[in-house]
């Protein structure tokens, strides 16, 4: 075979070779294009997902930052902020508080308000007493809020009462269960010492942080709230054996002996003159504010009433001239300062104070006391009636008539004002009589007897914490949430 045609040879099968190879390069184009996948129908991917890049790698891959859709902006309210709010028949609610960025304003006779100054993302709380408090978030809108009524109907807790596991959860069991829907806890109780971790300087430098301190206060809050249930905080006043043993200089004085003068419990009390001691309570009870209870309930805001009060020593002279304005003074604080917090405030009376004319010697008189206050809570134990009231000599004998007469006077004193009436209920045995027993009868009877004289409620007082609880209606029954 010569070269020529071994060379032509060569180049053939060269050619033919790359002909070859063109043919099967257009066949595997063709048959990914045929493969691919098209915008219409997409394959599913078998293998797991890659995960989705951070933005800081993606950013550094394009040489740029990331630019974010822009958040919405939050709502705010005008420079004005006016509205009106209503009962439940939409009748306007002259007096009810609105509190916006720690100040409290009043509704007018038609129920409405208007202000300005505030901060323009605060939140507004709306309260009056007898009705659940509400709160409007921020808008441009006129705002129109309808009130919901509120009974409240409580069980009280001791300082040591709402520390024990067992105490506490029996109490909170029967509010599961019955029209129960609220308690009162001692935050200051009887000896003066504070029931949770203060921060008040002035109490801790006196030693008021007590043997039962909560450690896990916020926790209790915590699961009260989310069972529904309505806090109050009793903070006792003048009865205050810590502060009086530790500042003298604060305390009632005995003339016999020069020390802080003492009860028939051998229990010191402070001057309800001095206002270092009003600004002491108050800083407490704006503590109990802000730890979220829902309402402030003064105690014991009175002049003592047992011991050898001859020998009382005051820092001003102690006469009816001088009570009324040293107890209504206080109240007068405690409202200015805990209102704008967005708390009901309360004091506990003698159930006397409803039939008196006077101050019943201890500086309680319902007319002085009523502008000071969202809810006037008499102790109206029928046992605490010493010479029975008109037409009832024997108080235990009815207990129905002596709470509805108690509760019926002072609201009827108290017109002038917005305050509501919650009294305390016996649920203990006679003390004072003939040592009956409180059950169910004597306390059904109370209840009824609050109802019907136009009560907001009651509470029920029991020193074991120990409760009537057939006395008391079932949650289905009563309908109570």
């Amino acid at each position: 075979m010569s070269d020529e045609h071994t060379s032509s040879k060569g180049r053939r099968n060269i050619l033919d070779g790359g002909y070859t190879a063109g043919l099967l390069i257009v066949a595997i184009l063709a048959g990914y294009g045929l493969l691919a996948p098209s915008g219409r129908a997409r394959a599913t991917t078998l293998a797991r997902p890659y995960p989705v890049p951070s933005p800081a790698p993606v950013a550094e891959y394009l040489g740029r930052p990331i630019e974010r859709a822009p958040e919405p902006p939050r709502a705010s309210w005008p420079k004005m902020v006016s509205g009106q709010i209503l009962d439940a028949s939409r009748a306007p609610l002259e007096g009810a508080s609105i509190v916006i960025g720690g100040v409290e304003y009043r509704t007018d006779a038609e129920g409405k308000f208007s202000v300005e100054g505030h901060p323009p993302d605060a939140p507004l709380l709306v309260k009056r007493p007898g009705f659940s408090k509400e709160i409007v978030s921020p808008t441009r809108d006129a705002i129109e809020v309808v009130m919901k009524p509120q009974t409240i109907k409580a069980a009280y807790l001791t300082y040591f009462g709402v520390g024990h596991k067992e105490i506490r959860g029996r109490v909170l069991d029967l509010a599961a269960r019955t029209e129960l829907n609220a308690v009162v806890i001692d935050v200051k109780g009887d000896r003066g010492w504070i029931l949770y971790r203060t921060e008040v300087p002035e109490a801790l430098a006196v030693g008021a942080q007590g043997p039962g301190t909560l450690k896990d206060f916020d926790g209790l809050m915590a699961d009260l709230k989310a069972r529904g249930i309505y806090t109050i905080a009793r903070i006792v006043t003048f009865k205050d054996n810590i502060l009086a043993s530790s500042r003298p200089d604060l305390a009632i004085i005995d003339t016999r002996t020069g020390k802080p003068w003492i009860d028939n419990e051998k229990l010191a009390w402070v001057d309800p003159f001095r206002e270092e001691v009003w600004r002491y309570n108050v800083a407490i009870a704006r503590e109990a504010a802000k730890r979220g209870f829902d309402e402030i309930q003064f105690d014991y805001v009175r002049f003592p009433t047992d011991g050898k009060l001859g020998a009382a020593k005051y820092a001003s002279p102690n006469n009816k001239e001088t009570r009324l304005p040293a107890i209504a003074g206080f109240l007068g604080l405690a409202r200015r300062e805990l209102g704008p917090l967005g708390v009901y405030v309360a004091a506990d009376v003698f159930g006397y104070t409803a039939f008196n004319e006077n101050d019943t010697d201890i500086g309680q008189r319902i007319e002085e006391l009523a502008p000071h206050l969202d809810y006037f809570c008499p102790m109206v134990y029928p046992s605490g009636y010493h010479v029975g009231i008109p037409g009832f000599r024997n108080p235990v004998q009815h207990p129905y008539e002596i709470v509805h007469e108690s509760v019926r006077l002072i609201r009827q004193r108290s017109t002038h004002s917005k305050v509501r009436v919650r009294p305390w209920l016996q649920d203990f045995k006679d003390y004072a009589f003939d040592k009956r027993i409180f059950g169910v009868t004597e306390v059904r009877a109370q209840i009824k007897g609050a109802d019907d004289a136009g009560a907001v409620g009651w509470m029920l007082w029991n020193p074991r914490n120990d409760y009537t609880a057939g006395a008391l209606r079932q949650k289905e029954a009563s309908g109570t949430k």
